[in-house]
């Protein structure tokens, strides 16, 4: 692999047999700050809580270990809660990321268009309905949000019409698969009707090692499947017909990338239950950082690490002993960010 920089646009060349891309250099600049950021945030979290332990005791019991309880408490009881946080908040800032470049609208994103939804009502049959078990959950989670992305795209491009419309269908469908996980829950037996809202709520409190490693390999599977098409993503932002004109099969394209949306949504719901706003808000914050014309997957993915990790310190703090569920915490700060962003492309139009 080689690297060279472009001081004249500004551009980090990177070079390898299978792979050559152009990156901005205040991306990377901005990517390398988000990242620190988060594991920052992810050291105090490992600190915090009834047995607070300081930053270089954290870090001493996570490369030395000589403190035995220090280790204890870090590595077996914080660690997969953190690690998880942001491996999906990665996870959901890509899927957002995806998403609102199809649709070429900064509302695109798997908690608005229904997707998260669809991958709960999944999870919610095969917990509630068919009693699986973790796997078979994950499973039920990505069929639930492959069928919610099947409906919305049979009912949105019927007539060759997508953006705003697809957010709009998503919408609609959304709303009637909430009602059918309502329906779900409240005719199931009392404690896990209890367990299903208390996860649906979005929660990394119940978190184990048990799912730290299927979670990290089937998240790095699916980054590597994307890295290769995120250049056609950015063609596809520039309309079908360019995207066509330089080669690109859009519907092809498209039908794989939304794929990989709902399946990074999927993960994140199957694991956490649907957390909400990260994937609509960390592509537009890691966008306006990085200041790129288009939106970029690496600046959202480290944002949507840094946020879900963040606010689930919040959510653990807030009202200690007390823990939130994480998606309590991400829905106030989202619910803010999405009323900024209607005013803002209600002035823009």
């Amino acid at each position: 692999m080689t690297t060279g920089i472009d001081f004249g646009r500004s551009l980090l060349l990177v070079r390898s047999r299978v792979l050559a891309t152009r990156i901005g250099v205040r991306t990377g600049v901005v990517c390398l700050i988000l990242m620190v950021a988060a594991l920052a945030v992810a050291v105090l979290a490992l600190g915090t809580g009834d047995y607070v332990i300081p930053p270089d005791r954290v870090l001493r019991a996570i490369f030395v270990g000589d403190q035995h309880f220090d280790r204890l408490v870090v590595w077996q009881w914080r660690f997969p809660r953190v690690v998880l946080g942001l491996a999906l908040g990665a996870a959901l800032g890509l899927s957002g990321a995806i998403l609102q470049s199809v649709t070429r609208n900064p509302l695109g994103s798997p908690d608005m268009v229904g997707f998260n939804t669809g991958a709960y009502t999944g999870a919610l049959i095969v917990l509630l309905l068919l009693g699986g078990g973790t796997a078979q959950t994950a499973v039920g989670a990505l069929v639930g949000g492959l069928g919610s992305a099947l409906a919305i795209q049979l009912l949105a491009f019927r007539h060759n019409v997508t953006g705003f419309r697809l957010i709009i269908v998503g919408v609609g469908v959304s709303a009637m698969l909430a009602s059918v996980n309502t329906w779900l829950i409240l005719r199931a037996d009392l404690n896990a009707a209890m367990s299903a809202a208390a996860w649906g709520a979005g929660s990394l409190n119940a978190v184990t090692w048990a799912e730290v490693t299927p979670t990290l390999v089937i998240v790095a599977v699916l980054v590597v499947v994307l890295v290769p098409a995120a250049p056609r993503l950015q063609m596809l932002e520039l309309g079908d017909d360019l995207a066509q004109s330089f080669g690109v099969r859009v519907g092809r394209v498209r039908t794989l990338l939304i794929v990989l949306s709902v399946a990074l949504t999927a993960v994140a719901t199957a694991v956490a239950g649907p957390i909400a706003f990260v994937a609509l808000a960390a592509p537009q914050l890691g966008r306006r950082l990085a200041r790129t014309p288009s939106t970029a997957l690496a600046p959202a993915a480290a944002m949507g690490a840094l946020l879900l990790v963040g606010c689930d310190l919040i959510a653990q703090r807030a009202f200690a002993p007390t823990p939130l569920p994480v998606g309590v915490v991400t829905v106030s700060i989202g619910g803010l960010y999405l009323a900024y962003l209607m005013v803002v492309e209600a002035r823009r139009s």
